[in-house]
C-alpha cells in the first residue's frame, strides 16, 4: 500500500483514482487520512465547521468492497469531499455559518449529495461559510460561526467569501475537492485567494435543492479543485435536471476534452487596462505572464469591452429583494440580532424596504444584460480577466476600505465581470496564475451559458503549460 501522506494530500482526482482502482491504497484508508488532517488542520484555518468521521469512513468501507469485486464507478468513487455548511447532509447540523441556525438539522440529502454518493464519493466535512452566505452584506472576515477565514498562504490573511471554508480546505489539502456556492462572487474570490481552481457553472446546470436559497435567480454550486480536469469530473457528476429545484435548466454536462477544440481556433476578449491599471501593482507581473501563455498556446486575445450596464446597484437590488424575502421570519423576529457583524443585520433590515417596482425593474434590465452578452459572444468565445484585482487582503481590514493609491482608471474595463456574469447566468472558471508578495493571484474566464467544455479546454491547455495549480502553501 502506497503511504497517505505529503504530496498525496495534494494529488488530483485522475491521480487518486487510479491508485484506488489499482489498490495501492484503500478508500478507507485515504477517508482515514483525510479525516486525521481535517481534524487537525481544519481548525488552523476556521475551515471546519462538522467533521463526518463515521459517515465517511463507512461509506469508504462501501466502496472498498466494491472495488474488491471490480465493480468501479468512474473517476469520483473513493474521493473525499467536503461541503459548504449551507448544504444540507441528513441528521446532521447544517448552521448556514450563522448563530441562530446553530442546532438547524434536515432530514433529507441536497441534490449534489446525492449525485456525488451514487458516484462513489465520500463526504467527510462540511466546511465555513461566512453568515448566511454573506446575505445583507458584512464588512469584516470574522462573520462566521468559525470565526474568520484564514488563507493558507498566510493566516493573516482573508481566504475569501463567502466559500471561505471549502477554497482554504482545498488549498491546504484537507480534502481533494469541496463544493462551494456563488450568488456573486463567492466561488471566484476565495479560489482566486486561495489559488485554487474553480469552476461557476451556468445558472441552473446544478440542482440547489437542499442548499440554502440566498436569492433563488442567482444561487449556484460549483467546485473547488487541485485542476481544470477534476472541475470537469466533479461537474459531469453534479449537472442534470432535478424536479426538485425548478430552477434547473434541464440539461446535463459530460466533460468531453477528446473533443476540445484548438487553441488557435479560440477567441479571448479582454480589457488591457485591467491588466495595466487595475491590478495591484505587485501583481501585474504575474497578469502580464499569464495573458503571454494564453497566447502562447494559440488562443486569439481580442480588444473587448462589457456592455454598458450599472451592474453593481442592479445585482445588489436583485439580491437584497430576493434575500429579505427567503430570510423575512429571521430579520422581523429577534434572532437577526445573534448575527456577528451589525452592518449584516443593518443590511438585512434594509431590504426589507426595497421596492417592488424596483425590483421588477432590475430583473427586466436582467434580461437586456442577457441579450447584450449575447451579442458579445457573437465575436469571442471567452472573456479574460482578474480573478481579483491582487492578493488576499488582510483578514481584519474592513472589506469595503479603499486600499487604493490615486484616482482610478476612466476605463472600468471588465472589473464589473463577477456582477454582469452571475446577472447573466454565465459560467467562469478560475485559474491559478502566479503570486504577489507570496500569496497567490488567479484569472477568471467567463463564456456564454453552457460553454463550460470551451472553459476547461482553455483551463486545462493553460494548466499543461504552467504549474501554478500543483503549487501548495508552505507547511502544508
Amino acid at each position: 500500500m502506497a503511504e497517505i501522506g505529503g504530496d498525496l494530500f495534494f494529488a488530483t482526482i485522475p491521480e487518486l483514482n487510479k491508485l484506488l482502482v489499482s489498490r495501492q491504497i484503500s478508500a478507507g484508508e485515504l477517508a482515514r487520512a483525510v479525516i486525521g488532517r481535517l481534524a487537525q488542520l481544519g481548525p488552523r484555518y476556521n475551515a471546519l465547521a462538522l467533521l463526518l468521521e463515521q459517515q465517511a469512513i463507512r461509506k469508504a468501507e462501501e466502496v472498498d468492497k466494491e472495488l474488491k469485486r471490480g465493480r468501479t464507478r468512474g473517476p469520483l468513487q473513493g474521493i473525499p469531499y467536503g461541503v459548504k455548511d449551507l448544504v444540507s447532509f441528513a441528521g446532521q447540523p447544517t448552521t448556514w455559518g450563522a448563530k441562530p441556525y446553530a442546532a438547524q438539522v434536515f432530514d433529507y440529502d441536497a441534490a449534489v449529495v446525492t449525485r456525488l454518493a451514487g458516484a462513489g464519493s465520500v463526504l467527510a466535512a462540511k466546511l465555513s461559510t461566512v453568515e448566511l452566505a454573506g446575505g445583507g452584506g458584512y464588512r469584516y472576515a470574522r462573520a462566521s460561526l468559525q470565526g474568520p477565514g484564514l488563507n493558507p498562504w498566510n493566516r493573516t490573511r482573508w481566504s475569501g467569501g463567502s466559500s471561505s471554508g471549502p477554497a482554504a480546505a482545498v488549498a491546504a489539502g484537507l480534502v481533494p475537492f469541496a463544493i462551494g456556492s456563488e450568488t456573486s462572487g463567492s466561488i471566484v474570490t476565495p479560489a482566486s485567494y486561495c489559488g485554487v481552481t474553480a469552476l461557476r457553472p451556468t445558472y441552473g446546470l446544478v440542482s440547489r435543492y437542499g442548499a440554502m436559497a440566498l436569492s433563488w435567480t442567482l444561487d449556484k454550486l460549483g467546485p473547488f479543485a487541485r485542476s481544470a480536469e477534476d472541475c470537469g469530473l466533479i461537474l459531469q457528476t453534479i449537472a442534470g435536471k432535478d424536479n426538485k429545484d425548478p430552477g434547473t435548466a434541464g440539461k446535463s454536462f459530460y466533460y468531453t476534452p477528446q473533443y476540445a477544440r484548438d487553441m488557435k481556433g479560440v477567441r479571448a476578449g479582454y480589457a488591457p487596462v485591467d491588466f495595466a491599471e487595475w491590478a495591484d501593482p505587485a501583481a501585474r507581473p504575474a497578469f502580464e505572464a499569464a495573458v503571454s501563455v494564453l497566447k502562447e498556446s494559440g488562443v486569439q486575445l481580442v480588444e473587448a469591452k462589457l456592455p454598458d450596464f450599472r451592474y453593481g446597484p442592479l445585482i445588489s437590488t436583485v439580491i437584497g429583494a430576493e434575500e429579505a424575502s427567503v430570510f423575512e421570519t429571521l430579520i422581523r423576529g429577534e434572532q437577526v440580532d445573534q448575527l456577528a457583524d451589525p452592518e449584516q443585520i443593518a443590511g438585512l433590515k434594509a431590504n426589507l424596504d426595497i421596492p417592488a417596482v424596483a425590483y421588477l425593474k432590475a430583473m427586466r434590465v436582467r434580461r437586456l444584460i442577457q441579450d447584450a452578452f449575447q451579442k458579445l459572444f457573437a465575436d469571442v468565445d471567452v472573456l479574460v480577466t482578474m480573478g481579483r484585482f491582487g492578493p488576499a487582503t488582510p483578514v481584519d481590514q474592513s472589506l469595503d476600505a479603499n486600499t487604493r493609491s490615486g484616482p482610478p482608471p476612466l476605463d472600468p474595463g471588465m472589473t464589473a465581470l463577477i456582477q454582469a456574469g452571475n446577472l447573466a447566468g454565465l459560467p467562469a472558471l478560475v485559474l491559478p496564475c502566479g503570486f504577489a508578495g507570496n500569496l497567490p493571484v488567479a484569472l477568471q474566464l467567463v463564456g456564454p451559458p453552457f460553454s463550460e467544455n470551451v472553459l476547461l479546454a482553455v483551463g486545462r491547455e493553460f494548466q499543461q503549460r504552467t504549474d501554478w495549480h500543483k503549487r501548495h502553501p508552505p507547511g502544508t
